[in-house]
């Protein structure tokens, strides 16, 4: 069975990255690595980074794995 994380993850453009984690997604400092090692796409707004929700969906899609038992 498939997820669809797009009807999981809340309606919204950006998320701020603490948002994102609340929402139990990705910690921050996860976020961080992952944004500095160029793996994911993100919006800087004055001091504060951001993701899409577009990206979120992208990043739990592509790391998304099944087993077959």
């Amino acid at each position: 069975m498939k997820t669809n994380y797009d009807e999981i993850i809340p309606c919204g453009v950006l998320f701020n990255l603490k948002e994102v984690e609340e929402m139990k997604i990705i910690k921050v400092d996860m976020a961080k690595k992952l944004i500095s090692k160029g793996e994911i796409e993100f919006v800087k707004i004055g001091n504060k980074i951001h993701l899409s929700r577009s990206v979120l969906v992208e990043y739990l899609n592509n790391n998304t794995f099944f087993t077959t038992d």
